[in-house]
Order: structure tokens, then C-alpha cells, then sequence
């Protein structure tokens, strides 16, 4: 499978992971994922559950695409250190109010499937990466 083939799946998988959290969390155990900030609830759905997953996976490949091209000796890894800062950084409104301890975790489970995905999935080897190898 190519490069490209392999991260336009792990892209794709990448946006179906969270959206199957939010199918367990809200349809199938019925707990309603909301966020209140004062007088205002934000329900969410699964819509935006999936175009904020595809919006990460198009970044996170970009950034990557971005590294190699422009010749990152190590491209693969800072991507990867990267994604791991996002990541990190995405948990941070975990801490705040407006939501219960269901929709937490259920946002937590969706930001962890992105990630299981997205790394291992776009970081694979790079093809800057093989001629490297086939060049040593």
C-alpha cells in the first residue's frame, strides 16, 4: 500500500473513531453530550464530532506532508511530538466546567481515537524516510 493510501485511511478512520464513541455514548447508552457555558448548552453531535476529527487529520497530515517535503531530517519524529502536544493540549478544557463526568470521558475516548489512529497511521515510515534507507 502506498503512502498516500495509508494516510487517506488512517485520515478516514480517523473521522469514523469518534463518531462511533459518540454513537455508544449518545444513541446507544442515551447520555446526552452537552457543554453549558452560563445561559448557553451546546449539544453535540456527530456531525461535529466528524468535521472536527477531519480537521485535525487534514492538519496533522499537512504538517507532516509540510516536514518532509521541505526536507525535516527528522520529520517523522517531530510530527510526533507535535501530535503528542496537541493531544495534550486538546485535554485542557477537561478541566474546566460545563460539563458532566459522561460527556468528560466520552470527549476524552473521542480525542484518545483520533490520536490511536491519526499517529501511528500518518507517522508510519515517510518517503523521505525509505530514501534515506535505500540510499545508507
Amino acid at each position: 500500500m502506498s503512502v498516500r493510501r495509508r494516510r487517506l485511511a488512517a485520515a478516514a478512520l480517523a473521522v469514523l473513531a469518534p463518531v462511533l464513541v459518540w454513537l455508544v455514548a449518545d444513541p446507544l447508552l442515551g447520555h446526552r453530550l452537552r457543554i453549558t457555558d452560563g445561559e448557553q448548552t451546546l449539544d453535540i453531535g456527530a456531525v461535529p464530532v466528524g468535521l472536527l476529527a477531519l480537521l485535525a487529520s487534514l492538519s496533522g497530515w499537512g504538517l507532516l506532508a509540510a516536514l518532509e517535503r521541505f526536507g525535516a531530517r527528522r520529520a517523522r519524529a517531530i510530527w510526533t511530538g507535535v501530535a503528542g502536544a496537541v493531544l495534550a493540549v486538546s485535554f485542557l478544557p477537561f478541566l474546566g466546567d460545563g460539563m458532566d463526568g459522561g460527556t468528560r470521558v466520552s470527549l476524552a475516548l473521542m480525542h484518545l481515537a483520533v490520536a490511536a489512529v491519526l499517529v501511528p497511521g500518518l507517522g508510519g515510515t515517510s518517503p523521505g524516510a525509505r530514501a534515506d534507507a535505500a540510499r545508507g
